[in-house]
């Protein structure tokens, strides 16, 4: 998760278009993301145009009724963004102006080098475009040689950084003392002087500075700010000092830096090479086959996730289907991140592929250009077929899941049935029999095709027939065949 920081007073006229700028970089460099900013107490329009945008953008919005300033705002998002996350080693903080100085499609190389290993990242700004009062350059110019925070940073006071939130937690692990007490670019400085000794690799990229999208002049006489970096000398070296002292202090107590952000269990357990093959009947005729397979391992937007396969391929007289669903779901924490179903039925071929955000909290559909908003925990129709047999199961219980992406199609009832005894696959199962329903879905979950499922009533829960109504009959999927790498079948 990329947590996109923008603290903001009286930027009315630009802030929309950054925010915009900001999906269309993750449009085309797909990432999971959030926006969170802050309103310090604007008056201007500033609050209608965020109110505006949070109907259509993962965006959250904290609200100053007073005005506290730059540096406490953004101290305020940063520890929002490690409120959230789950996941502080992996999951990354981006400090954005709203004025458009800052270029919003530097965050894709940012966000490449913190993927390659990198703690800490500053774009610098030394190159301009469009015109900036000669006072200001010169002052931009030299503030950073008041206020060096090492690392190989030059700029320190662009205010455009890239941050692992393990750093920040790291940084802010003494207590509830304030990150940040300067204010204006020296804030920026103290920021990555905190964050520095923490980081284990620093890179800097280059960023255009866009004085020529900027819409209003600077609020601060670059004097006053030249003036506060000459102030700030001290309090960013002892900064430095500082930050390296508690490491130290840290690893003499024998503490780690950083707790294990990852699961140590996965959410889903089936092994990868698992495959079930099914008959497919139409009373006493074969009318095709199907198999079900977890089919690897694999990484969808640097989320390690797995790939699981439904396909079913048959048909009798008139009619023929060959639909393939596939999904991606996170290892551990069991939600889609990816679906695709791919169908050709009486021969009208239909396709249809989601990128699907659950911690942003939207999916898109390949071709549309557009979000939607999705649910917390979201499941596909693949994704459905495993996670089934992972819940608990009481014969005469209904269970109502809200999980399916889409939440027009909520919630995804399960019935179960009764319990019995089944013979497929060469020998006879305990079976545990459930009738899954999704609202307004189509295929074997819809609600006209009153699909029944058998699953074996053990630890391994193989789904053992699947019997559905088509628009011909009624078709039974019966177990043929099956492996499941590391257990012995009988």
């Amino acid at each position: 998760m990329i947590y996109v920081c923008v603290p903001v007073h009286n930027e009315a006229s630009t802030v929309g278009l950054v925010l915009w700028k900001v999906r269309q970089v993750f449009t085309a460099f797909e990432r999971e993301y959030q926006i969170l900013a802050c309103d310090d107490a604007s008056t201007d329009a500033t609050a209608d145009v965020l109110t505006s945008y949070a109907r259509v953008l993962p965006l959250t919005v904290i609200k100053h009724q007073t005005r506290q300033g730059y540096a406490r705002s953004l101290e305020e998002l940063l520890r929002l963004a490690l409120q959230r996350t789950d996941r502080p080693k992996r999951d990354c903080a981006i400090t954005l102006h709203a004025d458009f100085v800052h270029a919003p499609e530097t965050m894709e190389e940012m966000v490449k080098r913190l993927e390659s290993g990198a703690d800490l990242v500053v774009a610098e700004q030394y190159r301009v475009r469009g015109a900036n009062p000669w006072p200001e350059r010169w002052a931009r110019q030299w503030a950073p040689r008041l206020l060096r925070v090492g690392g190989g940073v030059k700029d320190s006071i662009s205010g455009f950084t890239a941050l692992r939130l393990i750093v920040l937690r790291q940084a802010t692990r003494g207590g509830d003392a304030p990150l940040l007490t300067a204010e204006g670019w020296a804030a920026n400085a103290e920021l990555l002087a905190r964050l520095g000794a923490h980081a284990r690799r620093i890179e800097v990229v280059s960023s255009d500075a866009r004085y020529d999208l900027k819409q209003r002049p600077s609020r601060s006489s670059p004097w006053q700010q030249l003036l506060a970096a000459w102030r700030s000398r001290g309090l960013i070296s002892a900064a430095r000092k500082g930050s390296a002292l508690l490491v130290l202090a840290l690893l003499a107590a024998g503490r780690p830096l950083a707790a294990q952000d990852c699961p140590c269990t996965p959410a889903v357990t089936f092994p990868v090479g698992e495959r079930l093959s099914f008959n497919a009947k139409y009373g006493i005729f074969s009318v095709g086959n199907a198999v079900m397979e977890v089919v690897g391992l694999d990484t969808v937007r640097n989320t390690e996730t797995v790939h699981i396969r439904f396909r079913i391929s048959g048909g009798a007289l008139w009619y023929h289907l060959d639909q393939t669903m596939e999904s991606w779901v996170g290892r551990y924490d069991f939600r889609s991140r990816r679906f695709s179903s791919i169908q050709d039925e009486r021969d009208r071929h239909r396709e249809r592929r989601y990128e699907i955000f659950p911690d942003s909290g939207f999916y898109r559909e390949e071709g549309r250009d557009t979000t939607f908003a999705t649910v917390p925990e979201p499941l596909d129709d693949a994704a459905f077929l495993y996670w089934i047999r992972t819940v608990p199961l009481e014969v005469g219980k209904r269970y109502e899941y809200p999980r399916y992406f889409r939440p027009d199609r909520n919630p995804v009832i399960i019935e179960v049935v009764k319990r019995e005894r089944v013979s497929v696959a060469g020998k006879k199962w305990r079976a545990i029999v459930v009738s899954p329903k999704i609202p307004q879905g189509r295929g074997i979950f819809a609600e006209k095709s009153e699909t029944h499922i058998w699953l074996s009533d053990d630890p391994q829960r193989l789904v053992l027939a699947i019997q559905s109504n088509f628009s011909f009959g009624q078709v039974t999927l019966k177990l043929k065949d099956y492996v499941v790498p590391g257990v012995t079948q009988p």
